[in-house]
């Protein structure tokens, strides 16, 4: 397929998760511009305006990559990018470091028309019981603020410190970054208790976001890409199908997919969309949970530099099942997508997005009851035979 172009071959996905969701939009609640980052990542504005508009989103909220030489500038540019971008697109969060006198900075930025505040204890080295991010919150709380914190991996008491600061602070409304894998583990079991703690969906393991969407209420959840590391248009093709997996209502997949994060955007109160659902026994799907784990094996080294190809193989050869197995046409879309990162990684092999199909592919596989787009299915139907003991 030459010249393939990673979002048209992924909209079909996306457009499928809509047809289950009336009324459903997108609001995007974390994304980035800059490019200075020291891991050479890089999005400019009109860059993230385009991604937003091929999304049909209704806008996000955005802020810098890593600056190490501070982030005045970069918040200023921020803002002005949101200034100038069309129909209030984008909402302006302002960075800083909690080592850099961060308070003066943070009241600077919002008076110039940051919405939010963005803090990254990885990047800037720090915790959230740093003598300097305490006034942070107590900003936020007496503007009813919103504070994106990144929670991936490798952050001391994050969670703990984050459960204290919502405590200390109820108006100030604190996200954790990346499903906040960092302490998923436990803080679900307090997430209920505290309405202003809430969690985005910036992340791809779908055994996260398992664990996310049925131990944390759905008001609590809110949709998120990470773009340019991720896509709106994409991140809603694999995330919104674990909603309507675990069987969400559709209004609390609109809730997360945009109204929750078009009230932190607005300062306006939020509102509770039901409680976790908790964990549901389910019978396993032996068979596709094998595709699973060959697929996320796949999409971890291609991540690292290792070439998947052997795992790959072994993922296509997990599909190979017979016609008559209730969930055929699910293996099925799975070889399709298989087909469209090969095509796509041979065209574009030092590209990272091409592992998205990878990503989507595993979640096919851990959301069997969501359905598959009718051009997956009829595009199957025309594919080359299999083997005959598949048949």
């Amino acid at each position: 397929m030459p010249g393939m172009n990673l979002f048209e071959a992924l909209r079909p996905w996306t457009e499928v998760i809509f047809e289950q969701v009336p009324g459903i939009e997108l609001f995007d609640a974390h994304t980035h511009l800059g490019g200075n980052d020291p891991d050479g990542m890089k999005q400019t504005p009109d860059e993230l305006v385009s991604s937003l508009r091929t999304a049909g989103a209704r806008g996000a909220f955005t802020f810098p990559f890593h600056e190490p030489d501070g982030y005045r500038e970069a918040n200023d540019a921020v803002i002005e990018a949101a200034r100038q971008a069309p129909d209030g697109l984008l909402i302006p969060f302002c960075r800083v470091d909690p080592h850099d006198d961060p308070l003066p900075e943070a009241e600077r930025a919002l008076a110039a028309g940051a919405r939010g505040i963005k803090l990254h204890p990885r990047a800037e080295e720090f915790t959230l019981d740093h003598p300097n991010v305490r006034p942070l919150i107590a900003l936020a709380d007496e503007r009813s603020l919103p504070v994106l914190i990144h929670a991936g991996r490798g952050i001391p008491a994050l969670g703990l410190h984050a459960v204290q600061l919502a405590e200390a602070f109820p108006n100030a409304r604190l996200i954790l970054a990346h499903a906040g894998i960092c302490d998923l583990s436990w803080i679900w079991r307090v997430a209920g208790d505290l309405p202003n703690l809430l969690f985005d969906t910036a992340w791809w393991i779908p055994t996260d976001f398992e664990t996310l969407f049925s131990l944390v209420p759905p008001g609590q959840i809110v949709f998120a890409s990470d773009a340019p590391y991720g896509n709106t248009l994409i991140s809603a093709a694999f995330q919104m199908r674990w909603a309507l997996q675990l069987g969400f209502s559709a209004d609390q997949i609109r809730s997360i997919a945009a109204e929750q994060s078009l009230r932190l955007a607005a300062g306006a109160p939020l509102q509770p969309a039901g409680p976790a659902i908790g964990e549901r026994e389910k019978a396993p799907h032996l068979l596709l949970d094998r595709v699973a784990f060959f697929l996320l094996f796949s999409a971890m080294g291609a991540m690292r530099g290792v070439d998947p190809t052997e795992m790959l193989a072994l993922a296509r050869l997990a599909c190979d099942v017979p016609d008559e197995i209730d969930d055929a046409p699910v293996f099925a879309s799975i070889r399709g997508l298989l087909d469209d990162y090969e095509a796509y990684a041979a065209e574009n092999p030092d590209e990272r997005r091409r592992i998205t199909f990878l990503i989507l592919a595993a979640t096919v596989a851990r959301t069997p009851d969501v359905p598959i787009p009718p051009a997956a299915l009829a595009r199957d139907r025309d594919s080359a035979p299999r083997s005959a003991a598949a048949r």
